[in-house]
């Protein structure tokens, strides 16, 4: 199941936590939260962000 979690701490401080995703997908299923709260300051990726990219975006080009 896919989920993005948020955290906002008593000082205001978010943290946005994507779940389930693979690859790059986790980035754009939050980018719409980017954009509302501002630039990430820090960023922790998961194994899931390295695991098999969907096929379009692990095509090499060859010639």
């Amino acid at each position: 199941m896919k989920t993005i979690e948020i955290t906002v701490t008593p000082n205001g401080q978010t943290k946005v936590e994507t779940k389930g995703f693979e690859g790059t997908s986790c980035r754009q299923a939050s980018a719409f939260l980017e954009q509302a709260l501002g630039p990430r300051t820090h960023e922790q990726l998961k194994s899931d962000f390295y695991a098999a990219q969907p096929e379009e975006q692990q095509t090499a080009t060859s010639v």
